[in-house]
């Protein structure tokens, strides 16, 4: 899979990633590899951002946005507060029936809660200022309109983190440049970029790592 990054220097950073000590979330690794990633999980040098991030904000609450195979709430279940709880939002199937399996198997189901559905209508029906962090890793095309409900969802000080947000590096290019199949994509990521780098709610950076991670603090109410 094409990387936005040089080829040799995410090697050597793959390298330094601390293997999973939960013997499933390796052997999640381990079939994504054998499947040459068919399935959707954080890249390793993503996830070990996310570790940093987490120890830093010890939340309470995470919204994941896109809860794949389940993976990524397992993984970042450890670096909750003690009691806390992960919610998590997936619609299709499949995907619904491997992390269910995934999560009992790791035994988190008191703390990781799938709610099934659109994100465009289960995201609605959250209440306002419920979280410290959302992770958001779902269709790229969608972020731009699920921007407004994180915003909303997110607790003043809190972290949104969104993953694959440079698109193999195709968003740097000019849409001209770009596959017609692609350019919507390419336009909606363009549009959230810009939003969260140019909004008085949020204080963003885009970090090329992995296919790119944004990481957005929305500002507290006495911050200015």
């Amino acid at each position: 899979m094409s990387e936005i990054n040089y080829s040799y220097i995410v090697e050597y950073i793959r390298a330094l990633h601390e293997v999973p000590r939960s013997s499933l979330l390796a052997n999640i690794e381990h079939q994504i590899a054998i499947e040459a990633e068919t399935w959707p999980i954080i890249k390793p040098e993503v996830a070990d951002f996310i570790k940093v991030q987490l120890s830093l904000v010890q939340p309470s609450t995470i919204l994941e946005i896109g809860t794949a195979v389940g993976y990524s709430s397992i993984f970042m279940s450890s670096y909750l507060k003690e009691g806390g709880k992960i919610t998590t939002l997936e619609r299709f199937d499949y995907m619904l029936r491997q992390a269910r399996k995934n999560i009992k198997a790791a035994g988190l189901e008191d703390t990781i809660e799938i709610i099934e559905g659109d994100a465009a209508i289960t995201l609605t029906q959250l209440p306002s200022e419920s979280f410290d962090v959302i992770f958001m890793d779902c269709a790229k095309g969608q972020y731009i309109n699920f921007l407004p409900e994180c915003i909303r969802l997110l607790k003043p000080n809190g972290l949104l983190i969104t993953d694959n947000v440079l698109h193999k590096g195709t968003v740097a290019r000019s849409r001209y440049l770009i596959d017609r199949r692609q350019r919507t994509t390419h336009s909606r990521l363009r549009e959230f970029l810009w939003t969260i780098t140019h909004s008085d709610t949020l204080r963003s950076s885009v970090i090329p790592i992995g296919d790119g991670v944004a990481l957005s603090y929305k500002i507290g109410g006495t911050e200015k």
